[in-house]
């Protein structure tokens, strides 16, 4: 056989090994199909604990605002969240002839864990982090405003890893009763 022929089998071969391959995958959507529909009535179902601290309340507004799908939290949860977070703000690139920092970064700890009310069964847990780098001016006012937009930024990130861990954990459970539709 001639090279181009070869070489025609071999891409061809090739092209099939990898349809094979691709058609094995059972990687599916989380949001996706029925399955989809049923999750995210479950992520509609959560309430989330009192924040004690602003970076909280930051990853808890964003939390609500993911599951809930911008409707705001659930009146009826069947879930609970408990969750707690803090921010630590670390200086770097010192400047060693005025002693001050020119950069920094805002690392955002948020622990969480997601709780069945019926039973009060843990259904998942966790502590998340995220960073967020800063660029320090030297007025004091804007270097404070820098770190609480890091804060922010960090913990909207945050925010987003929980809010996957919970869909996981949810996308587990049993499906809830959806409401029956009258059949026309």
């Amino acid at each position: 056989m001639s090279k181009p022929r070869l070489r025609a089998i071999a891409f061809s071969l090739g092209a099939l090994a990898a349809v094979a391959t691709l058609a094995s995958c059972q990687v599916r959507p989380l949001y996706g199909g029925a399955e989809g529909t049923a999750l995210n009535a479950k992520m509609h179902e959560l309430a989330f604990s009192v924040p004690t601290t602003q970076v909280a309340q930051y990853v808890r507004n964003e939390l609500i605002f993911l599951t809930g799908g911008g409707a705001g939290e659930s009146i009826n949860a069947k879930y609970d969240v408990n969750l707690s977070a803090f921010s630590v703000t670390s200086e770097l690139l010192q400047d060693d002839s005025s002693d001050t920092a020119r950069a920094g970064r805002t690392i955002v700890t948020a622990d969480f864990a997601l709780r069945r009310r019926e039973d009060n069964k843990l259904l998942a847990s966790g502590r998340r982090q995220a960073t967020a780098l800063l660029d320090f001016p030297s007025q004091e006012f804007a270097k404070l405003r820098a770190i609480s937009d890091g804060e922010q930024r960090a913990s909207k990130e945050v925010a987003e890893i929980i809010n996957a861990d919970l869909a996981i954990a949810l996308s587990k459970e049993p499906p809830l009763e959806l409401p029956k539709q009258p059949v026309n």
